[in-house]
C-alpha cells in the first residue's frame, strides 16, 4: 500500500494576525496536495475533470508558523465508492502531526451534473497505487 507524500512551502500570505497558518490555509494545501496526487498518480489535470469536492474536516493539532518553512502532506485513500473517493490526509512539519483531514471527492456526470461512476482508468490507477 502506498502513501502519496508531497511538501508544501509555507508562504508569507499563509499567515494570519496571530503569527500562524490561517486555519482555511489548511483546505488549499489538502487541494494543492489533490492537484498534485491527481497529476502524478492518475496522470490527470484535477481541474479539468467534473469532480467536486463534497465533504472536508480537519481536526488542528498544532499552530504552524512560517518559520516551520514547509508542510508535509501526506494522503491515503479511506474508501473508493462507485461514484466517491474519501481522502485521508495528515499534515506534519518536521515529523510531527499538525493536522489530521478527510475529504470526500465526488465524480460528476459533466452534462447531467449529477453523480457518475469514477472512470474506470483513475480507479485503476487509484487502486493500483494504494493496493485496495
Amino acid at each position: 500500500m502506498n502513501t502519496y507524500t508531497t511538501e508544501i512551502d509555507v508562504r508569507f500570505r499563509d499567515i494570519d494576525a496571530m503569527g500562524h497558518v490561517n486555519n482555511a490555509v489548511y483546505a488549499t494545501y489538502l487541494e494543492q496536495a489533490r492537484a498534485e496526487y491527481y497529476r502524478d498518480v492518475l496522470d490527470a489535470d484535477l481541474s479539468a475533470l467534473a469532480t467536486v469536492l463534497a465533504s472536508l474536516s480537519i481536526e488542528f493539532r498544532r499552530p504552524v508558523e512560517l518559520t516551520d518553512g514547509t508542510v508535509t502532506v501526506a494522503m491515503d485513500v479511506a474508501e473508493l465508492g462507485t461514484s466517491s473517493v474519501t481522502m485521508a490526509y495528515d499534515v506534519r512539519t518536521d515529523d510531527e502531526l499538525v493536522a489530521e483531514a478527510e475529504t470526500t471527492l465526488v465524480a460528476l456526470d459533466p452534462d447531467a451534473g449529477e453523480p457518475a461512476p469514477i472512470p474506470e482508468e483513475y480507479r485503476s490507477a487509484i487502486e493500483s497505487y494504494h493496493g485496495i
